[in-house]
């Protein structure tokens, strides 16, 4: 048992009373529970609405009173999502909460009745007895800036890959229609091409267009670079294509669509940039992580989005923990096992510090130092 979960059991005395609250979609499960395990009161059934967690905080204020108990704490499963709205209700409520582990209560629910039988009810006596034992973690919900810069990165991630999605498929319209443009264009998502593309023309058609029209279509974007010669090139590309002419008035229709959702988000990945911008300034101690060689702004903001206030946490270990970078020995008696590390923690946060770690090696001579260090001891 290590220091941590002594000073949570700590907090644990005779006049606390310890609810264990089974999270689901639309309704959760409550039970009672001294910390010596005799429950108080039936198990209530609330829903997940106002009136529900009203319901909750009545039901457990009137065992308050007829048992005599001094404080409460509200322990939960961390299923998906579905426990963030209780969670911050009971913040509001300035009622302590916890999470316990979900492989703790699976690997627990039968030291009672020795049966493997699940349900909602008793899930919610194995989490308060966790809760009793220690077994549980105060979740840190970021607040204020820290929230929305967590808001702003998911963003971020969602619109990135709405992106790449849509840079797969405009390609996929290419390689189906005019697999041959990007001989003339090395890249498609040059403004050029772009601007090419978006007279939405299949080859057949591109080449009964004069060369002086396509050439102005062109410079309306690029003034440099471009000549009559690269406006033969592609038609001649157009002339010998094995692109697909069926259905190109929805083929056309198709690069329309592809080529607008590209645009869009562009857009708002640009609007996004300048608010994380914005979000960062606030945050103080930001403009010395900068200061930093190889370590750049979306790092910064991944990092704190994932982490929340560093002043919050007493020693690095947390933090290490947090992104499952913690590591588990694999030993008994004589044999020693390899060596690994958790991955129980954010795994967002863990593929950040992955990935910044590769150019810090490479760019950071500190940090270079600091890497062949621990691999050449």
């Amino acid at each position: 048992m290590n220091f941590n979960q002594n000073e949570r059991i700590n907090q644990i005395t005779s006049s606390t009373l310890i609810i264990g609250v089974d999270i689901a979609k639309y309704k959760h499960v409550a039970r009672a529970q001294d910390n010596r395990g005799v429950e108080f009161g039936k198990p209530i059934t609330f829903e997940n609405t106002q009136a529900g967690f009203e319901l909750l905080v009545n039901w457990y204020q009137k065992i308050l009173t007829e048992q005599g108990f001094q404080d409460v704490i509200v322990g939960m499963e961390p299923t998906g999502h579905y426990w963030l709205n209780l969670a911050h209700f009971l913040r509001e409520k300035q009622v302590k909460y916890a999470v316990v582990n979900p492989l703790h209560v699976k690997k627990s629910k039968e030291l009672d009745d020795n049966s493997p039988t699940k349900n909602d009810v008793k899930d919610a006596k194995v989490i308060a007895q966790l809760v009793k034992d220690g077994r549980y973690a105060v979740p840190s919900l970021p607040q204020g800036i820290y929230a929305e810069l967590r808001e702003a990165m998911k963003i971020r991630d969602h619109l990135t890959t709405d992106l790449c999605v849509v840079q797969a498929r405009v390609h996929n319209w290419l390689d189906r229609y005019f697999p041959e443009f990007l001989t003339v264009f090395k890249d498609w998502e040059c403004k050029s091409a772009i601007q090419m593309l978006s007279l939405y023309l299949l080859p057949h058609e591109l080449v009964n267009v004069p060369d002086e029209t396509l050439l102005q279509h062109l410079r309306e974007v690029a003034k440099r670079g471009l000549g009559l010669g690269r406006i033969k090139n592609l038609k001649e590309a157009a002339s010998c294509s094995v692109g697909i002419r069926t259905g190109s008035e929805l083929a056309k229709m198709e690069l329309k669509l592809l080529l607008t959702q590209y645009e869009w988000l562009h857009k708002k990945l640009e609007e996004l940039e300048g608010r994380l911008d914005e979000l960062l300034i606030e945050i103080p101690h930001v403009p010395q992580l900068l200061a930093m060689k190889g370590i750049g702004r979306d790092t910064i903001a991944g990092f704190l989005a994932e982490v929340g206030d560093i002043s919050q946490y007493r020693h690095p270990k947390q933090i290490t923990k947090l992104a499952g970078l913690n590591l588990k020995t694999n030993a008994s008696g004589t044999h020693k096992g390899q060596t690994k590390i958790t991955k129980r923690g954010r795994k967002r946060l863990r593929a950040l510090l992955f990935r910044v770690m590769m150019p810090l090696v490479a760019k950071n001579a500190a940090f270079r130092a600091l890497h062949e260090y621990y691999t050449k001891r």
